[in-house]
């Protein structure tokens, strides 16, 4: 049998901890604190707050859940994705709707995140309401980028909100915010064509799966002028998408009381 000497045995020792060290969440910069019982991580990075939450034991590839918007709110899977091994994170450029400048801030943090700490190169993206802006503008941009796209109740169409072109009150105030945001006159913003449902073809043949949480009684985002036709011409393109609707439901309360339907979903269907 071959001696193991002590420069050896010091490697391995070494790599076995390395080893060790990966079952369990890695240290950011910045403020820490707890967030619904798990460290919580607020640093700055490409001149923006960043929030990372992790998980008490890291699963194995390094998951991720990455909000669009909207850090805290109803986050029924948030917490069920954190106990089972998930981190969450959330870069924060509100009012923004998912312009040019935030995409390259998104594409900072990416590359920051699955290069430096080994993250999952396939997060699932959770736009919620405006934050469906976000997430549709980086998934066309990088299908190979993302695992699923989980919509709650997201904008997928301005002319309907903020616009208030259709059915839904709109919200005067965003409308005028968006088309300063994006540099666009009033006939500009209506013809754009930078809406999640005009950008589906790139996301369609990356084959990712998407999962829309919806209530049919929402004024707010009405899911006829965003989702039910973001659907339609998804599933045309040769998509694949599952759409849980609640009956009686408005724009709020977002997600589910049990979350365990979309948590299923993700778990099963994300690219990876």
């Amino acid at each position: 049998m071959r001696k193991i000497n002590l420069s050896e045995t010091t490697v391995l020792c070494c790599a076995l901890l390395a080893a060790a060290g990966l079952a369990r969440a890695q240290e950011f910069p910045g403020a820490r604190s707890e967030w619904k019982g798990h460290p919580r991580y607020v640093f700055q990075f490409a001149d923006r707050p960043v929030t990372v939450v992790t998980p008490a034991k890291v699963a194995k590839g390094k998951p991720w859940l990455w909000r669009g918007e909207f850090f805290g709110a109803f986050p029924m899977v948030d917490e069920a994705l954190l106990d089972k091994g998930w981190h969450v994170v959330y870069m924060a450029c509100p009012n923004t709707f998912g312009s040019p400048d935030t995409m390259e801030r998104w594409l900072k943090l990416y590359e920051e995140l699955t290069g430096k700490y080994g993250f999952s190169r396939r997060p699932v993206l959770l736009g919620m309401s405006r934050g469906g802006l976000y997430v549709y503008n980086w998934a066309a941009a990088h299908p190979d980028k993302v695992g699923l796209i989980y919509g709650d109740a997201p904008v997928c169409d301005v002319k309907s909100w903020p616009g208030g072109k259709g059915k839904g009150k709109g919200s005067p105030g965003d409308w005028e915010l968006f088309k300063k945001v994006y540099g666009f006159s009033e006939e500009q913003a209506l013809a754009w064509k930078g809406n999640p449902i005009d950008i589906l073809a790139p996301i369609a043949k990356g084959r990712i799966p998407i999962l829309h949480v919806a209530g049919d009684a929402d004024d707010v985002v009405p899911y006829e002028e965003n989702t039910l036709v973001l659907k339609k011409r998804f599933e045309d393109l040769g998509g694949r998408m599952e759409l849980i609707v609640k009956p009686g439901v408005g724009h709020h309360p977002h997600s589910l009381q049990d979350p365990t339907p979309i948590v299923r979903y993700i778990l099963k269907r994300r690219l990876k």
